[in-house]
């Protein structure tokens, strides 16, 4: 069998353009060298935005599609992202209030809003999201954006893929590619050894490792565009006293950071933004990034974390298009763009740059770029078509879990939410006919279930412990050390 596309990658990029190809009615396999969505894709702020900040660099058309896309991947998923109000509190020394009010004029009317509402100025002596903040701040605005489980993203990515017949290796790593004939002959290589497969066209979108991958994929010379990695770290804190909404916190060096409620009781705070110059995969925060998101909390919150507080922390690298050198790290545009060569007539499409909110525009862009090569490709649909278990009805997630709870009354309402903001319209085929707790196998703590975890492990290719805790859900951060270690032990034994 020849595919049509091979794409080396497992994050956003890649499983949004294997889902893309695969319902145009192409032949995708998809590759990732170890866990969907386990880099990059992961370790992000959790946020489908528009980018309020970028507007200072003149952004404005990447804006206005980040805008455009949070309206569609609501619509199209919306038990795993949710509406949020972002509270902007203005700072003496920070950006004027006129400035702030351009900029969220614009953001309200760059992209049509139909679920998402305008901003709004603020009292915070009165308004309730003043309650958290040092009593110095007397004034900001409110503005909406929204949440996002993002490496839950990937997976119904991949299974939206899988759905329409592509097939989808994980812990496979691409040893080599080589162009004959017009067929690109490539190298797999998998916990049962060696295997070549042949595609038509070749897609590099494996993020911070293109530039490797670059290295093993034998094609005609050519000038590669330049890359800037960079890393971005968060730590996540018990909910900051009074912060049940997101804040936008402006640092005095320019920066902004995000302080966001989280998994129902914790506050995620992020992200640093620096130049990284080592291996992605061992990208972790520094004492300095630490002390750096700690110490603007104390500028902005009455009752701020210590270092002590933080229950958990992760750090993830960007590849992003530097088109200007001389950018800080904050500046260089989130942007993406295309390399397309060709070697033998087997082309070879390099996805750079990106951001998670704009993945699905992404996957259009570069099956546009590939239409040539296919000419019987179906036009685009994933505008929409709701992500699998996306599919909730009239009445949004609240309605859903409201019939979920009456058809299900042996399980409690919360357990119940939860799976319905993992697996949404999907979430029957989780419990597979369970009418109690007690169907489901032993509770391995956090609220996860044997049944859940076979579950991910027969459709969500969850391969390792960590795939189950902290990417398919987040029961890790609901466990103390030692429930975590005897829940690894038992979904090892499940896996």
């Amino acid at each position: 069998m020849i595919y049509d596309l091979v794409v080396a990658g497992g994050g956003i990029n890649g499983a949004g353009i294997a889902a893309d190809a695969a319902g145009r009615g192409l032949s995708v396999l998809l590759v990732e060298k170890a866990d969907l969505g386990g880099a990059t894709s992961s370790a992000s702020s959790k946020l489908i935005h528009g980018g309020l900040r970028y507007l200072e660099h003149f952004e404005f058309r990447l804006v206005r599609e980040a805008l455009q896309e949070r309206e569609v991947l609501l619509a199209n998923a919306g038990h795993i992202i949710w509406p949020q109000r972002f509270i902007l509190p203005q700072v003496p020394g920070g950006r004027s209030s006129l400035m702030l009010r351009a900029g969220l004029f614009l953001y309200d009317h760059l992209g049509q809003r139909r679920r998402i509402p305008a901003s709004a100025s603020l009292d915070l002596r009165r308004d309730p999201a003043g309650h958290a903040l040092r009593r110095e701040l007397t004034h900001g605005f409110a503005y909406w954006d929204c949440r996002v489980d993002d490496a839950r993203l990937v997976v119904l990515n991949a299974r939206a893929a899988a759905d329409r017949g592509a097939a989808i290796k994980t812990r496979t790593r691409l040893r080599s590619a080589r162009a004959h004939d017009g067929v690109w002959h490539v190298e797999l290589h998998d916990a049962g050894g060696g295997l070549e497969v042949r595609a038509r066209v070749l897609v590099n979108a494996t993020g911070p490792w293109v530039r490797d991958v670059d290295g093993v994929v034998h094609t005609a010379a050519q000038q590669p565009a330049p890359l800037r990695l960079v890393k971005g770290s968060h730590i996540v804190v018990p909910r900051i006293e009074g912060a049940n909404d997101a804040y936008l916190c402006q640092s005095a060096d320019g920066r902004v950071v995000f302080a966001i409620p989280y998994e129902e009781r914790f506050t995620l705070i992020g992200t640093t933004e620096v130049t990284y110059a080592g291996d992605p995969a061992a990208a972790a925060i520094g004492r300095e990034e630490e002390d750096y998101l700690l110490a603007l909390t104390q500028q902005f919150f009455v009752s701020p974390p210590a270092r002590t507080d933080i229950v958990w922390a992760f750090a993830g690298v960007r590849p992003l298009y530097e088109d200007d050198s001389t950018a800080s790290a904050s500046a260089v545009t989130r942007d993406y763009r295309f390399e397309l060569s060709d070697t033998e007539g087997a082309p070879l499409l390099t996805v750079l740059g990106g951001k998670l909110t704009t993945y699905r525009r992404l996957a259009e862009a570069a099956l546009t770029k590939l239409a040539p090569y296919f000419p019987a490709m179906r036009p685009s649909w994933t505008a929409s078509s709701p992500l699998p278990g996306g599919d909730l009805g009239a009445g949004g997630l609240a309605a859903f879990i409201k019939d979920l709870c009456r058809n299900h009354r042996g399980f409690d309402a919360a357990f119940l939410g939860r799976l319905a903001r993992r697996y949404g319209t999907l979430v029957d085929d989780v419990l597979d006919g369970a009418r109690s707790a007690a169907d489901l196998g032993a509770p391995l703590g956090g609220g996860l279930t044997e049944r859940e975890v076979l579950y991910l492990r027969e459709h969500e290719w969850a391969r390792h412990p960590d795939d189950v805790l902290w990417r398919r859900t987040k029961c890790g951060l609901h466990m103390n050390a030692e429930q975590r270690a005897g829940a690894e032990a038992a979904i090892s034994r499940l896996l």
